[in-house]
């Protein structure tokens, strides 16, 4: 059987045209239009009650801001809900110290511009968290194409050097495989105070670096 299994496997590679392989990577560098940043309250009350209404009158107030200052309501989507009771006394204790009530909304900003005054007048109307900032771009799918297209000429390049270091010809295309990334340079943190410093200063606290959009190629030309 084993002799039988590795005849197999040597005749189906002798089937095989000849091939030359190549990986190629394509890249884009984009500057954002688009911002993502979590926002939200973080509240504790001695009540299960009024943690959860304090939390939901604040939570109202950061909407009713956002939707005042043209935010769309399809760019606003809650993200994190969280009531619990948080223990810190002694072992086998029954009665919570307080409740820890948390309610976080995903905000996507089409100005990033305006980041600086939004989130400032979301920390006047309760805000007391920010967790993170992601960025993006509203024509990812254009960036993306363009991507591809110079991984395709990166690993066709490769593939005609290799082939006419051996004097032969790269021919069509035989196989092709594609694998797509976006990711933002350096994550940026967000902090009250480092706004409050900027502000007063009259500068900005965001950076907003680049994405690079960037596809990766496997191709396999035939040659001729």
């Amino acid at each position: 059987m084993a002799s039988f299994l590795s005849f197999s496997s040597q005749a189906q590679q002798s089937q095989l045209p000849p091939l030359v392989s190549t990986s190629g990577l394509g890249e884009v560098k984009v500057q954002p239009d688009q911002v993502i940043f979590m926002t939200g309250v973080e509240i504790r009350e001695k009540t299960l009650e009024d943690a959860r209404r304090v939390a939901d009158q604040r939570t109202a107030a950061l909407l009713s801001y956002l939707k005042k200052n043209g935010v769309e309501d399809k760019h606003v989507q809650t993200a994190y809900l969280s009531l619990q009771p948080v223990y810190t006394g002694e072992f086998g204790q029954t009665t919570p110290q307080f409740y820890l009530a948390t309610r976080s909304i995903s905000v996507t900003l089409t100005k990033p511009d305006k980041f600086d005054e939004v989130m400032a007048g979301l920390y006047k109307a309760g805000a007391n968290r920010v967790d993170g900032i992601n960025y993006q771009s509203s024509q990812l799918k254009k960036h993306q194409e363009e991507a591809r297209k110079r991984a395709v000429q990166d690993a066709k390049q490769k593939a005609v050097a290799l082939a006419s270091e051996l004097g032969a010809k790269v021919g069509r295309p035989y196989q092709i495989n594609e694998a797509i990334n976006n990711q933002p340079i350096g994550p940026v943190m967000y902090k009250a105070a480092m706004r409050e410093q900027a502000m007063d200063a009259g500068g900005t606290t965001l950076a907003l670096g680049e994405i690079i959009v960037s596809s990766t190629v496997q191709v396999s030309f035939l040659l001729e």
